[in-house]
This record gives C-alpha cells, structure tokens and sequence, in this order.
C-alpha cells in the first residue's frame, strides 16, 4: 500500500479549546500546527471559522498561506457554515451569510480542498428548502474559490439525517463543486453500514472524515459527539471496513481524521498529532484494500 493522504482537522488538533460553548480558537500557533502535522506525516489541516477570525486579529490570508505553503503542505478544510438556507432577513441568515463570505475568502486565499458545511444546531427547514439552499450556496462559491461545498450531514441534522436524504439534497442540487462530507462517526450513530458508502455515485462521495466511538449513546448526546469520540481503530466502529467501501466506491482522497475527544485535547501538540496520525494511518493497513 502506498502513502495515504491524511488531514488532521480542527477540532482533533486545536488542543484545549471549548467545542461550541466558549473559546473556539486555538492557543497553538498556526506556525506551529502546519509543522507539527507535517512533522508527524500529515498532508493537509483544518481550520474553523473561529480560528480563522482570531487569527485575522493579528495577520492576513496572505500571511497564513505564506505559512502553510512554506510547511509543505498541500491540504486544507475550512469549516464551518450552517443556515444558508434560511429565508434572507432572518438574523441566522444574515450571521450565516456574514461567515460565508469569510470562508469564501479563506478559501480564495489558500486554494482550499473544500468547504464543509452542514446543520449543527439543528435549524428546520426540510429537505426541499435546504437543497435549493444548498444549491445557491455552490453556485455563490464558484464565483469566489475552486473549492468543493460539502454537505455533512449527521444525526442532530432535523433535515438531512440519512443516506437516502443526503443523497436526495445531493443529487437535487446538481451542481459540479458540491458534494457530500462522511464522518464514520456520524454514519455509525445513524446506523448506516460500510456497505452503504457505495450506494454514493462518485461524483457526490467528495469527502471522507474517520472517527471511531461507540453504538450505545451516552446519556448527553452533546457531551458524547463533542468530548467522546475515540480515534480510529480505538473504538467499536469498522473504521477499515468504512475505508474500503468508500475506495471501492473510487473516493481516492485525501482522508480527514475527526477525533473530537476532551483527552485528545488535553495532551501536548507533538502527542495531539502524532497519536492522530498514527492510529488513522494503520486502518488503511487494517482491510482488504
């Protein structure tokens, strides 16, 4: 087997922040986090919305990409966008629309891989209103940047919450840069199997993220998909198994390893990286492919 191409994202190696209810942003440098992943073998980094406006207190897009091309990474998320759909007026719409045009420029400026967006809080809308939403959205983004829109959708989503949805919001959009996110994660809460990875037509399989955890919910679901999630292969999902149905499926890469987990968090940035690559790394080695 040859290389892989792994991304570790924000939220596996921001260190000590606090997931959607406080400080979002990172006290490790960026500096240090594009040498830190490249030190343990990574391709590619995330960046979350937060991170990036902290950042932009004190430096500029140009200077951010200055630092990451010099790393010699190739990779990069920008996450993350949630209620575009909403009717224009609305103050989610209008927060909504503030970020995006944040993320379009981020990606503008770093020629990024993608951007993810999704429905986090769990705004209602129904399919129908999020795919014409979504649909928008793509075609605004290819006024702005090459990057992908990917829809990830997940068990907290009222919306879009199984294959059948996600592939109906997909396919209904219809545009060439935007696509689906799966997080193993989500997919083993929603009780969709490996298997069903192939059910996704190519050109919609845009972008792949592993994190293991367990079947049996926690009492506080929030606490779980924030705090407890397991790195790969140190949980009870087929990490391996996700692996290669999604390459058989023809997803050739790059990988996002999605661990948010409040131990991870609280180790050393060298550790953070390095435990991330290393466990996500074996599951390509883990299956038949």
């Amino acid at each position: 087997m040859g290389e892989v191409d792994l991304v570790a994202l924000y939220w596996t190696v921001s260190g000590p922040v606090d997931v959607h209810v406080g400080r979002e942003w990172s006290t490790f440098s960026w500096r240090d986090r594009c040498a830190e992943a490249v030190k343990a073998g990574f391709k590619g980094i995330g960046l979350w919305h937060a991170d990036i406006e902290h950042q932009l207190e004190s430096t500029t897009l140009d200077e951010m990409k200055k630092v990451f091309d010099d790393s010699g990474l190739e990779f990069i998320q920008l996450e993350f966008l949630q209620d575009f759909w909403v009717p224009k007026g609305d103050p989610l719409r209008e927060e909504s629309d503030k970020r995006r045009k944040l993320l379009f420029d981020a990606a503008a400026a770093f020629d990024a891989h993608h951007i993810k967006v999704g429905n986090i809080p769990g705004t209602p809308g129904g399919v129908e209103q999020v795919t014409e939403g979504f649909a928008e959205l793509c075609e605004d983004a290819a006024n702005h940047t090459s990057a992908k829109v990917v829809y990830e959708f997940m068990p907290f989503d009222v919306n879009v919450n199984s294959l059948d949805r996600a592939l109906q919001l997909a396919q209904g959009a219809g545009k060439a840069n935007g696509g689906l996110a799966i997080d193993t994660w989500h997919m083993a809460k929603l009780g969709i199997p490996p298997e069903d990875m192939k059910r996704i037509p190519r050109e919609y399989l845009t972008w792949v993220e592993l994190s293991d955890g367990q079947y049996e919910d926690m009492e506080d679901p929030i606490d779980e998909v924030v705090n407890h999630r397991r790195l790969p292969g140190e949980g009870e999902f087929n990490i391996a198994a996700y692996v290669d149905a999604c390459r058989e499926a023809g997803y050739p890469g790059p990988w996002g390893v999605e661990v948010l987990s409040a131990e991870l968090r609280s180790l050393p940035i060298e550790e953070e990286f390095k435990r991330a690559y290393e466990t996500t790394a074996a599951q390509f080695r883990a299956g038949v492919a």
